[in-house]
């Protein structure tokens, strides 16, 4: 069957008039009937019940007009996709990230994608609540965690980089309080907790589930201490200068855990929810610069840059231009 065929079959049904249809394909009417004629005669049925009135398509019409629609979509994405490589991309992204993850190793994986791709412009901006993405115009998220819940449907998620929150401390503490043998040992101790994205019901900040590597069913510890902040960052600084036991994203601390400014606690512990992900509204059809920054910034982080080395070392450093 021809393109020219499918779009007939379809400016017939929208029109609901042969008449109508010739005008919106820049045909004279006869022709139009013509064409419809011969295609039902090679077909073998009858597409369209005409009246005085009205041309509506039958049941074997309807089937055909909406195989043509997915058709001509096809036609169109492919003729798209073809234009497109042979062009640099251009446009603009706009992403949204939150505060620590955005500024520390985003931005710079961002300013280089720009450098690659130089006639797009990229707007990022940095939240600790995710945004309603497409009715506030955002192409997508880079976030530490996926979409859970009914309406995890609509939209796509893709793991961009496997992370961790590990427990750490400075030296200075663990040697005034010693350092805890087994998880339950957390509640004797001063822990430093986070309170960020909020007071959504039902978050609870100071139960932390940590699991060993394989294990599936976390060890629920109900900790406490003097400090809390919705800031992570000013959590970090007390526990950089002593103060207790935090829980924090092997991203945030690893050059300080390379340096010794602080150490692992519970090493073989940790919380695993926090993986990097791409998240954005579903839609049929994703243009070729999103495609092009999913697959950069999944290279980018694959190897997980902030994964510490046998020798103590960060895998990586954020990217630069």
């Amino acid at each position: 069957m021809e393109r020219h065929e499918l779009e007939l079959a379809l400016a017939i049904r929208d029109h609901g008039s042969l008449s109508g249809a010739a005008v919106a394909l820049g045909l004279a009417p006869p022709a139009v009937t013509k064409r419809l004629a011969a295609l039902e005669a090679r077909l073998g049925t009858r597409l369209f019940a005409r009246t005085t009135r009205r041309v509506s398509p039958t049941a074997e019409g309807e089937v055909m007009c909406a195989r043509a629609t997915e058709l001509l979509q096809g036609f169109e994405a492919l003729e798209a996709e073809l234009q497109e490589r042979q062009t640099q991309p251009a446009g603009s992204i706009r992403l949204a990230a939150t505060f620590g993850f955005g500024r520390i190793w985003l931005a710079p994986a961002l300013a280089v994608f720009q450098e690659r791709y130089p006639r797009l412009s990229v707007e990022l901006q940095l939240t600790e609540q995710l945004p309603e993405l497409g009715a506030q115009g955002f192409d997508g998220a880079v976030w530490l965690w996926s979409v859970q819940g009914r309406q995890a449907s609509q939209w796509v998620a893709r793991r961009l980089a496997r992370n961790q929150r590990v427990l750490a401390a400075a030296p200075a503490y663990l040697r005034r309080r010693g350092a805890p043998q087994e998880p339950l040992a957390l509640q004797q101790h001063d822990c430093l907790i986070v309170r960020e994205n909020g007071n959504a019901p039902g978050q609870q900040f100071d139960i932390w589930p940590l699991s060993r590597a394989r294990e599936r069913t976390p060890v629920r510890v109900r900790v406490q201490g003097p400090l809390s902040s919705n800031s992570g960052e000013t959590v970090r600084d007390w526990c950089l200068a002593g103060r207790g036991i935090m829980l924090r994203s092997l991203w945030d601390i690893a050059p300080q855990l390379a340096s010794g400014q602080l150490v692992r606690v519970l090493p073989d512990h940790a919380m695993t929810d926090a993986d990097i992900h791409w998240l954005a509204p579903y839609r049929p059809q994703v243009p070729r610069r999103i495609r092009l920054l999913i697959d950069f910034l999944a290279e980018q982080f694959r190897g997980e840059p902030w994964r510490l080395t046998s020798a103590g070392a960060p895998r990586g450093s954020p990217p630069r231009p």
